[in-house]
């Protein structure tokens, strides 16, 4: 299984980065997790348009999605055969949301709704899900295949649906929004400090950090994250591959 960081923003991009996105891959099958702002350019980076098997959206905020407008337009205008449509697995509501500014974009895919703690299977993939503490309905997952083990936290609070997920995870990306706690906001991200606490909890081997608030120090959010994990730790970046 090879992950490649398409966009890491948590919110909106840095100078040359995208939002929320990422690309799995296994015996050929390209999977685009996250269409935030941004990762569709990358993602032609590693493959064509076309050759993406599957997308999942985990949520609806709009930093996790905005790319399938474009992709949208690429699908069904930018050959002179319309692709049939794509799968693309997201929780309730979702592509409803995105509908409501362009209400063609259901056309170019095949909706199959993930109810938060619902399994499901995509090309070579076991996909196991827990809903996070964020807004709105929002997937976290644990990608199985060959006896390795993949999670993903998606935008969250810390909460024990993440621990289940990330079980003894050869790798744990985690969202680390914030550096300091905001107890005057409502529980919808993590610290640094926080997701290395859950990769404690869920005995994870390795963790990436992602969707860091984008004013702040790298350095700085893996040094905190560090102090709560023993593992090895790092921060995301556009283009870096972790192969599990």
């Amino acid at each position: 299984m090879r992950l490649t960081v398409l966009g890491t923003g948590g919110g909106w991009a840095r100078r040359d980065g995208a939002a929320s996105g990422y690309l799995l891959q296994e015996d050929g099958f390209n999977l685009w997790l996250e269409a935030g702002t941004g990762t569709m350019a990358n993602l032609q980076r590693h493959v064509d348009l076309l050759d993406v098997h599957a997308v999942i959206v985990s949520h609806q905020h709009f930093d996790h999605f905005l790319d399938l407008y474009p992709y949208f337009l690429s699908r069904q205008y930018g050959r002179t055969e319309v692709p049939p449509p794509l799968p693309l697995y997201a929780p309730p509501g979702m592509l409803d949301h995105a509908r409501s500014l362009e209400p063609e974009l259901g056309n170019a895919f095949d909706l199959t709704e993930v109810v938060p703690g619902e399994d499901f299977a995509v090309g070579p993939f076991t996909v196991r899900t827990a809903p996070m503490v964020h807004p709105v309905p929002t997937l976290g997952m644990r990608f199985e295949t060959d006896g390795v083990a993949f999670a993903y936290s998606a935008d969250t609070a810390p909460t024990e649906g993440l621990d289940r997920v990330a079980r003894g995870a050869d790798v744990l990306l985690s969202e680390a929004t914030w550096l300091e706690p905001r107890p005057q906001a409502p529980p919808m991200h993590m610290t640094a400090a926080e997701a290395g606490e859950r990769a404690t909890a869920a005995g994870a081997r390795r963790l990436v950090l992602t969707h860091i608030w984008p004013t702040l120090d790298l350095g700085e959010m893996v040094h905190r994250a560090s102090e709560a994990f023993d593992g090895p730790v790092e921060a995301a970046v556009e283009g870096m591959r972790v192969d599990l």
